[in-house]
């Protein structure tokens, strides 16, 4: 097992992007060939039972775990590419956003998998989301959660400014929208006096 890997408890993993007809049965087929499964949920609508696209597989040990996450990552499924994190259940962590990276101008072929490969030799990646349109397209712009700040800020000296597919990429620190906001609110309530000493220090 990679000593660099989280060691999280029940070595429970993410998968994304499911087709709404895959079944607990069809992921336990899939993922019972890397190591023994403790439990499978499908995450399903209170009211419909409809699949909302998602589903927790919890193994009996983490380096199985890895293993699914390393071989199976973006693997079709029903004619969909599945998308296995780490399941991070930490509200703490998910929500203090010290990990978190902002990704822009990228270029719509860039499909989850090339995105992937690119960020996870900087480190665990906890969660990413990729901001589509109405018709499922993407808009050119993602938002990724590293596991630690450092692995965050070494993304983002390596990546930002690269090239991928021919089209310079942004990638900076995530800002949240109330802290965009509280910026915003400063700025607007800065006086004419106030702007000209900032002026004259800078």
């Amino acid at each position: 097992m990679n000593p660099g890997a989280p060691n999280y408890p029940m070595a429970s993993l993410y998968v994304g992007d499911l087709h709404s007809d895959i079944t607990e049965a069809m992921l336990f087929e899939k993922f019972s060939t890397a190591g023994p499964v403790l439990s499978i949920r499908v995450c399903r609508d209170l009211i419909t039972r409809r699949s909302l696209g998602y589903a927790y597989v919890n193994f009996q040990q983490p380096v199985d775990a890895e293993r699914a996450l390393d071989t199976m990552n973006f693997d079709l499924i029903k004619g969909r590419p599945i998308r296995i994190m780490w399941s991070q259940r930490d509200p703490s962590l998910r929500k203090s956003g010290v990990g978190n990276v902002f990704i822009k101008n990228l270029d719509r072929s860039i499909d989850n998998k090339a995105m992937y490969d690119t960020f996870s030799a900087f480190g665990n990646i906890l969660s990413c989301k990729v901001a589509q349109d109405e018709n499922g397209q993407s808009k050119g712009f993602r938002r990724r959660a590293f596991e630690t700040e450092e692995s965050a800020n070494k993304s983002i000296e390596k990546v930002n400014g690269m090239l991928l597919n021919n089209k310079k990429v942004y990638v900076g620190r995530f800002i949240p929208r109330k802290e965009r906001e509280k910026e915003l609110g400063e700025k607007a309530n800065c006086s004419p006096t106030c702007m000209s000493r900032t002026s004259a220090r800078t």
